[in-house]
């Protein structure tokens, strides 16, 4: 049994291990090839290449882009009371539903 346990431990490491590597060689795989395709793109321009696009941006050209992306998710939301309403429905007397009927008496 402990030999199984192990075997199965050492599977399921083996199999996280494989799958952390996929993803970070996917990760690396797309990050090259959008820097392959930007690059491009800029010399098809004639544009000097910028090495961080995000330092072009100033801080209120983000905060803009932000409150419009939160108002945006905002107005697609209904407006909820949050109130949660718990109604008490009494059942009428069922044979079917009884557990009475469903139990054996073997004791006799």
């Amino acid at each position: 049994m402990l030999i199984y346990s192990l075997m199965g431990i050492l599977i399921v490491l083996t199999i996280i291990s494989v799958l952390v590597f996929a993803f970070t060689m996917t990760g690396k795989i797309s990050i090259r090839n959008s820097q392959r395709r930007m690059q491009k793109q800029v010399e098809k321009s004639g544009q000097a290449v910028s090495s961080n696009l995000l330092s072009d941006i100033s801080a209120s050209e983000i905060a803009a882009i932000s409150m419009a992306l939160y108002l945006f998710s905002e107005d697609t939301h209904d407006q909820e009371s949050n109130v949660i309403t718990i109604k008490r429905i009494e059942r009428r007397y069922s044979p079917w539903n009884s557990k009475i009927y469903g139990l054996t008496n073997l004791n006799r």
